[in-house]
């Protein structure tokens, strides 16, 4: 379907697809809790889930899907750089909390 203002017409069929697989992700979310998963892998099946929604919704419904590749970068790169340094620092912390624990404790 062509509008006058020349914007671009995506099918409904497509969001109803999408709203599908989000109530799908969100169900499966939700049974993470109910089977009584515990520790690392059902925070890991959260998130991965989180991030599976958040993504559908950013590409389809914020219609990132059909910018440029220019502008998806500009939006997508800091916040993933963002994340490899909360990650580097995270991993230094542990080390800094070691070494701390080694020679501040034991009086060495």
């Amino acid at each position: 379907m062509h509008t006058s203002d020349g914007g671009q017409q995506h099918p409904i069929g497509l969001y109803f697809k999408i709203w599908g697989l989000l109530f799908v992700l969100s169900a499966l979310s939700y049974m993470v809790d109910y089977a009584g998963l515990e520790g690392m892998l059902r925070w890991t099946l959260i998130i991965l889930f989180m991030l599976l929604k958040a993504g559908l919704i950013v590409a389809v419904f914020m219609h990132m899907m059909w910018e440029r590749l220019a502008l998806i970068y500009a939006i997508l790169l800091p916040p993933l750089a963002l994340l490899v340094l909360v990650a580097l620092m995270a991993m230094e912390s542990d080390y800094t909390q070691l070494l701390r624990l080694t020679h501040f404790v034991t009086g060495n």
